[in-house]
């Protein structure tokens, strides 16, 4: 049943939107095997069909972290063939964000392809009577764990558009819902999550079908249920609910242990040739201004001494030049092709129950930071602790501890402070969102 699933990844993409540079052309793509899902799906089929959520789930992520890392200012995007990443990302010059470009069109057609994915296996699921195949215990499981994919997605799309909103009703492709603002869709999108954490919880003690690697500590529907309550605990600091942070936070996977930083669920990579690569990942060894991800210096210059995250970038033997910006020190996060890329982890939730706790316990918040701190070889924070001080503390960990995982740029947003991000030329420009793709025909 493997190919039905490039049939349907396929058939959303043009169901609702693709990237305008590269449309691909499918025959028969209302073929009587798409629908037959509807009245005979089997385990194997599920297990497929899931394996091309996590499939699709990967694609443009590499479009994604350019994104929010080179408007985050935390590193220069150089490509000898796409001038745009130095150029309208940066605001080069008067140069706005284009609504019918690969940088927008790109990652958001990827995510809501997933959306659509994952919403016709839900129809599926409850389309027949699958008694016979799955307990009602299993069918609870996969459905908490689709609306939780179906959730993260839609904030990966909002991360990008923020106040332009995006489409949270696509379940019709011929009807699509309207779109709401960034307040409704945060809404919509943690009701969702909390819809599926009920699934969750009714799911039993396995799922019908098998992960990947990247949530080996997290493939049951109970420990899955955790990674959903990470999930929603950022999207409560995003609608900045602190009590709501600290209440999903208590029933994550949160360990405020310095040795289990790194716990949490993660993308996969492989080289194999029908899989996918880290898109993140370039030798630092040969770098060329023609593919490179370069240091933006104040990633250097800010942090203090001793702070062994440091290692996320790694010294060129020779500057790299393009368009009037230079670096030294190439974005080394990930170490090879195949190095997983996090989708939420412990060192996020520590640092989100530190947030929460300025709000709530500033003592407590001090402890989460030292955590923190400790653990990249730094000493106790020894600052003020008025709430601007330590908001100021909790953002600089942040961008230390969470360097070119897609988050400084949306930080420093949510606490108005855009304008603290450095520009590198006199006319380049700090932007807060990107457009709605043309695509979509609001």
């Amino acid at each position: 049943m493997k190919k039905y699933i490039y049939k349907i990844l396929f058939l959303t993409s043009l169901l609702l939107v693709t990237n305008s540079c590269e449309v691909e052309e499918y025959s028969d793509l209302n073929n009587a095997e798409v629908d037959a899902f509807q009245d005979n799906l089997t385990r194997g089929d599920l297990q497929d069909l899931v394996g091309g959520i996590l499939y699709s789930s990967r694609v443009r992520l590499g479009t994604y972290f350019d994104d929010t890392g080179v408007i985050g200012r935390e590193y220069y995007r150089f490509s000898g063939s796409e001038p745009r990443f130095t150029g309208d990302l940066l605001g080069r010059e008067g140069l706005m964000l284009d609504n019918n470009t690969f940088y927008i069109t790109a990652p958001w057609g990827a995510r809501y392809r997933t959306v659509k994915n994952a919403n016709l296996i839900l129809g599926f699921l409850e389309g027949q009577d699958l008694s016979a195949q799955f307990s009602e215990a299993e069918l609870s499981g996969a459905r908490g764990f689709l609306k939780t994919f179906i959730a993260y997605e839609l904030l990966l799309n909002l991360n990008l558009t923020y106040e332009n909103g995006i489409r949270l009703d696509v379940d019709d492709e011929n009807n699509l819902g309207p779109f709401v603002s960034r307040t409704e869709a945060l809404s919509g999108i943690r009701s969702l999550l909390e819809e599926g954490a009920g699934d969750l919880a009714s799911g039993g003690d396995s799922f019908p079908f098998i992960l990947s690697s990247g949530f080996s500590e997290f493939d049951s529907p109970d420990s899955f249920l955790e990674a959903n309550k990470a999930i929603s605990a950022r999207v409560a600091a995003y609608q900045e609910d602190y009590p709501a942070v600290l209440s999903f936070l208590e029933d994550s996977f949160l360990s405020l242990d310095a040795t289990e930083l790194n716990n949490g669920i993660f993308y996969n990579f492989s080289l194999d040739q029908t899989d996918i690569s880290n898109p993140l990942f370039f030798a630092v060894e040969g770098l060329t201004a023609g593919n490179a991800r370069v240091m933006q210096p104040s990633f250097l210059t800010d942090a203090e001494s001793g702070d062994e995250r440091l290692d996320k970038v790694a010294e060129l033997d020779a500057p790299i030049t393009q368009d009037n910006l230079s670096g030294t020190y190439a974005v080394f996060r990930y170490k090879s092709n195949t190095d997983d890329i996090p989708i939420i982890r412990n060192e996020e939730l520590i640092l989100l129950y530190a947030e929460a706790n300025i709000f709530q316990n500033p003592d407590e918040a001090v402890s989460a930071l030292n955590i923190i701190r400790n653990a990249a070889g730094l000493d106790d924070y020894d600052g003020a602790t008025s709430e601007t001080a330590l908001i100021d503390e909790m953002l600089m960990q942040r961008r230390y501890s969470l360097y070119a995982e897609g988050h400084r740029w949306i930080d420093m947003r949510r606490y108005d402070r855009l304008d603290e991000l450095p520009t590198d030329r006199p006319e380049d420009d700090v932007f807060v969102q990107f457009p709605i793709p043309l695509t979509e025909n609001q």
